[in-house]
C-alpha cells in the first residue's frame, strides 16, 4: 500500500500544471524550457511525464466550481444505475442524469483539461530526442515515450466517448486543418489504436500495478476496450464473438498512420484477443480472493474495532480474513488486480492556483460526492447515525433499477451475489436511522458503498476519515477539512476482472468470466451475451463502465426497443424519497421528456460546449440533440 505523503513527483506535476485559457494553450514555464535546453536529461523527460499524469489527479478532483470532473463520475449518472440526487441545488448530477444541460459551457471543463493532456503529450513525443540518450538508457527512453503515446490515446478516447466526432492533435504544431473535428468512426479511433499498439510496443513488460504508471499490459487492455467500443457502437457489432472487422489505421486523409513504435496498418479482433491473452498468461494479475478487498470500507482499522468487543462496530467486514483487508500487502491501493488506476494523496491545499487547477485535484472527491447527507443533525461530523461512513454530498444515488434487477437476477437463480452488499449500501437494514436531507431528492434507499468515506469513530466531530490514522499518512488533513480532501482510495481505471469479463465476450470462452463468478460466489455459467453483460453490471457497478458498455450494445442510431434505451427508460415509474419526506414517495420521471427521447436523440454524446465551437471557426459542429432552442435539452428543476 503506498504512502500518503507528498513526493516530489508530484510536486513537480503540479509545477508544470496547465493553467489554459483554451484547450490549445500550454504553460509558458513549459514552454520556456523547451525552447532552450528542455528536455536536457532523462529527469527532465521524467518531469514531462508526471505533468501528462496529473491531469488524471484533477479529473478525479473538483474543480472551483464544486462540480466533479471525474468522467466516470458522470457516466455513472448517465447509466441507469444512479440518479442525479443531492439537493435542490446540485444540477450537475441530474443534468446528466436526464440529458439536459443548464448552461451552453456547462461540459467544457474536461474538454480543456483532456486536450491539455493531449498537448502534454505531443511535446513528450516530439522532445524527447532532445535528450543525448546513451544505449544503457534505450529502455528508459522507449517506456517514456510509450506512456506518451499510452496518455495521448486514452485521453482521445475519453474525448470522443464524451463528445463523439472532435478534433485530433497528435502535433504541438496546430494547423487550420488539425483543428477541424473528423469522424470519431473513421479517424478518431484509428488514432487511438494506433497510440496503444505504439505504446505497447515501446514499453516494457514489466508488471506496473501500483506504481501509478502504465506498461504494455495497460496499453492492450485499454486497445480491447477502445475496439470493443468502436465495433460494438460504430460497426453494430451486437455479438462480438461471432466476428467483428478490422480497424484500419489511416489518418484524415486516408493515409497510413506513421509513428514511432506502430508496426502494423490494422488491427483485428484475433490481435485484440492475443493482447488480452498474454495479459492473463504473462502479466501476473489475480483477482484479490475477497471482492471487499477492493475497497477502503475493509480496511484493517475497522476490523479491528469489529474484533475488540468494544463500542461500534461493523459487522459486515467481520467474517474477513485480516489479512485481506484493504490496507494489507497485496490489497487495495496497487492491488494484485489492478492494471491501472487515478491515485491520490494528501497534497491538496487550497493554494493551488491556476483557472484549472483545483485545491482538491489530489482528493478522490468522488467520496465526497457519493457520501451520505444524513438530515438528523444537519452537522457534519456527527457519525452516530451513519457510522462507519462519514458524511458528504449525496449526489448520483444508486437508482432502484439496479438494486431491483440484482435482486431479481439472485431470485431467479436462487443465489446471493457478494457483490451486491459489497457495492450498496441499503440503508433501511444497514444505517436505519438514517434521516434525509429536507432538500434532498431523488433518493432510492441505497448509497454507494465501494468508494464511500469511512471513519472510525461515531462521535467524530472533527470530521477526519481513516486516512489519517493509517501507516504513513503525513499532517493533520491536506485542505483543513477531512471530508474534502482527505480521500485517497485509488478510482479504478481498468482491473483483471475487465481483462478476464472482456475475453470471454470476444471468444465466447466462458472459463473467464467463470472467474470472476466464482469470487462473488454466484453460480458458474456457459456465455450468453445477457450472461456477460449482468457479469459487467454487476461486477462494475459503480465503475463507470455501464453506459458505455450499454452505448456498445446497442449502436447508433437506435430503436426504442434496443438496449440502452430500454434499460434508460426503465427507470420510469419507480418510487423515490424526494425533500426528505419518506412517507410520500415521488415517481420517478424524466425531467423534460423522456430518457428514450434524449438517448436516441443524443445517442449518448454530450453537447460541445459553445465556447470552444465559437473558438473554432466553424471547425466544430454541436453534436445532434443539443439545439439550445429546445426545451427538451434544458435544465428544469423537478422538485
Amino acid at each position: 500500500m503506498k504512502k500518503y505523503i507528498l513526493s516530489s513527483l508530484a510536486v513537480l506535476a503540479a509545477t508544470l500544471f496547465t493553467s489554459c485559457n483554451d484547450m490549445l494553450d500550454t504553460d509558458p514555464r513549459v514552454t520556456e524550457m523547451t525552447s532552450a535546453t528542455f528536455p536536457g536529461k532523462p529527469a527532465d523527460v521524467e518531469a514531462l511525464n508526471a505533468a501528462t499524469y496529473s491531469i488524471m489527479s484533477t479529473l478525479g478532483g473538483g474543480d472551483n466550481s464544486d462540480s466533479l470532473n471525474n468522467i466516470f463520475f458522470w457516466w455513472c449518472c448517465m447509466s441507469d444505475d444512479c440518479y442525479g440526487s443531492g439537493g435542490l441545488q446540485d444540477y450537475m448530477p441530474k443534468s446528466w442524469h436526464h440529458f439536459t444541460m443548464q448552461d451552453a459551457n456547462q461540459y467544457e471543463y474536461d474538454w480543456i483539461l483532456l486536450y491539455g493532456g493531449i498537448s502534454r503529450a505531443n511535446n513528450q513525443i516530439e522532445t524527447i530526442d532532445n535528450v543525448p540518450w546513451t544505449d544503457a538508457e534505450k529502455a528508459q527512453r522507449d517506456q517514456l515515450l510509450g506512456e506518451a503515446f499510452f496518455m495521448r490515446g486514452l485521453y482521445t478516447m475519453w474525448l470522443t466517448q464524451m463528445y463523439g466526432d472532435i478534433p485530433v492533435l497528435t502535433s504541438t504544431l496546430i494547423t487550420e486543418e488539425s483543428y477541424q473535428q473528423v469522424s470519431a468512426e473513421d479517424v478518431v479511433y484509428p488514432q487511438i489504436i494506433a497510440d496503444f499498439v505504439s505504446a505497447k510496443n515501446l514499453m516494457t513488460v514489466t508488471k506496473a500495478n501500483g506504481s501509478g504508471h502504465a506498461d504494455k499490459y495497460c496499453a492492450e487492455a485499454f486497445m480491447a476496450r477502445a475496439y470493443m467500443f468502436w465495433a460494438g457502437f460504430y460497426k453494430g457489432v451486437g455479438e462480438i464473438k461471432n466476428g467483428a472487422p478490422e480497424i484500419a489505421l489511416l489518418d484524415r486523409n486516408g493515409e497510413p498512420i506513421a509513428q514511432e513504435g506502430l508496426n502494423v496498418s490494422s488491427v483485428s479482433k484475433d490481435d485484440i484477443v492475443s493482447g488480452l491473452r498474454e495479459i492473463i498468461n504473462n502479466g501476473g494479475y489475480k483477482l484479490c480472493e475477497d471482492f471487499r478487498s477492493l475497497w477502503q470500507y475493509s480496511n484493517s482499522l475497522l476490523w479491528d474495532e469489529a474484533h475488540d468487543g468494544v463500542g461500534h462496530d461493523y459487522p459486515f467486514i467481520a467474517d474477513m480474513k485480516r489479512e485481506n483487508c484493504f490496507d494489507q500487502p497485496g490489497m487495495g491501493n496497487g492491488n494484485t488486480e489492478e492494471l491501472f488506476a487515478i491515485q491520490f494523496m494528501n497534497a491538496s491545499s487550497w493554494n493551488i492556483g491556476g483557472t484549472y487547477c483545483n485545491p482538491r485535484m489530489y482528493s478522490n472527491y468522488l467520496s465526497c460526492f457519493w457520501g451520505l447527507r444524513n438530515g438528523a443533525s444537519n452537522v457534519n461530523g456527527t457519525r452516530d447515525l451513519t457510522y462507519p461512513f462519514n458524511q458528504g454530498w449525496g449526489q448520483g444515488t444508486p437508482s432502484c433499477n439496479i438494486w431491483d434487477d440484482w435482486t431479481a437476477a439472485e431470485k431467479a437463480g436462487g443465489y446471493t451475489d457478494s457483490r451486491k452488499l459489497a457495492s450498496m449500501i441499503d440503508l433501511e437494514n444497514e444505517l436505519a436511522s438514517y434521516c434525509y436531507e429536507k432538500d434532498d431528492n431523488e433518493e432510492s434507499g441505497y448509497a454507494v458503498k465501494k468508494y464511500a468515506d469511512v471513519n472510525l469513530d461515531a462521535n467524530d466531530a472533527d470530521n477526519k476519515t481513516w486516512w489519517v490514522q493509517c501507516d504513513g499518512y503525513s499532517g493533520s488533513g491536506s485542505l483543513g477539512n477531512s471530508m474534502q480532501g482527505d480521500h485517497f482510495e485509488d478510482f479504478y481505471l481498468m482491473r483483471y476482472a475487465d481483462v478476464l469479463l472482456m475475453m470471454t465476450e470476444l471468444t465466447g470462452d466462458a472459463q473467464y468470466m467463470n472467474q470472476v463468478q466464482r469470487r462473488a460466489g454466484v453460480p458458474e455459467t456457459g456465455y450468453s451475451l445477457a450472461n456477460v453483460q449482468n457479469e459487467r453490471r454487476w461486477e462494475f457497478a459503480f465503475e463507470g463502465l455501464r453506459f458505455n458498455d450499454m452505448r456498445r450494445w446497442t449502436g447508433k442510431d437506435c430503436k426504442n426497443s434496443d438496449y440502452a434505451p430500454k434499460a434508460l427508460q426503465a427507470q420510469a415509474g419507480k418510487q423515490i424519497v424526494c425533500l426528505g419526506d419518506k412517507a410520500n414517495k415521488k415517481t420517478m420521471q424524466h425531467m423534460t421528456c423522456s430518457w428514450t427521447e434524449r438517448y436516441q436523440a443524443t445517442n449518448g454524446f454530450l453537447p460541445k460546449p459553445q465556447n470552444q465551437i465559437s473558438l473554432h471557426n466553424g471547425g466544430l459542429e454541436q453534436n445532434p440533440g443539443w439545439d439550445t432552442a429546445d426545451p427538451k435539452t434544458q435544465y428544469k428543476a423537478l422538485y
